[in-house]
């Protein structure tokens, strides 16, 4: 309960994801994660222009999105290994960024799952 009261904004974004995520099917699961990498990457890029360090926490929960979806494309898939390939170069992409953040490959990767949430409709 300590941890509610010190950010509430985060507080309430879990609450309202953990909502999302009862509420959707394995489809929605994938486009819900591909969302939330796609802000944690903002907020990088943000905290990129405004600090010029690196921003390790949202670097860190959009490599771990990435990674569980590598890990979780169903085996009979029929792009599963391109789908794998993708997430994991992506977790592979952000994780080099953690230590040394570039801004314009952050903005690339953060465009890549754009196009791919666009391309899912």
């Amino acid at each position: 309960m300590q941890m509610l009261c010190r950010n509430p904004a985060a507080a309430y974004r879990r609450v309202a994801l953990e909502a999302r995520i009862e509420a959707s099917g394995s489809a929605d699961l994938t486009r819900i994660c591909l969302e939330e990498a796609q802000a944690a990457l903002g907020q990088a890029l943000i905290a990129l222009e405004r600090a010029q360090t690196p921003p390790s926490e949202p670097l860190t929960r959009a490599q771990t999105i990435m990674l569980w979806l590598a890990r979780s494309v169903a085996p009979e898939h029929p792009l599963g290994s391109s789908l794998k390939a993708f997430y994991g170069g992506l977790a592979g992409q952000i994780g080099a960024n953690i230590l040394q953040a570039d801004s314009q490959d952050l903005a690339e990767i953060h465009n890549d799952i754009s196009d791919v949430l666009e391309a899912a409709g």
